[in-house]
């Protein structure tokens, strides 16, 4: 089964950025659909990016919270799927996870935005 790694989180002040990444055990050239999630504490997970690459041109797709803060993208050739986080807020701090079809969840990544 295919296993995701995320990292390249870490404390940074508001208004900063990070990449994610999430590294994959496998190819993931076939995924037609990954995503990022975010889990604050005391609250559920929830979705901040998705890419979809199937059918025509494919399409992305973010929370209503990212407000054109956040890309997601995807390197087949590296097996990784990234976020760009920009202009980050104190209410964007969570574990951060990636997610494709028939893979269990990973660790996640700490991003915590603090002064």
């Amino acid at each position: 089964q295919l296993q995701l790694v995320e990292s390249g989180g870490g404390l940074v002040r508001p208004g900063g950025s990070l990449r994610l990444s999430c590294a994959a055990s496998g190819s993931i050239s076939s995924i037609v659909y990954m995503a990022w999630y975010r889990q604050a504490p005391g609250k559920q997970r929830e979705l901040v990016a998705s890419i979809h690459t199937g059918g025509s041109g494919g399409s992305i797709n973010y929370g209503n919270f990212v407000k054109g803060r956040f890309t997601i993208s995807r390197d087949n050739a590296k097996k990784t799927l990234y976020l760009q986080m920009n202009s980050l807020k104190p209410e964007d701090t969570a574990v951060y996870y990636c997610y494709a079809p028939s893979t269990n969840w990973g660790q996640g990544t700490q991003v915590t935005v603090s002064s």
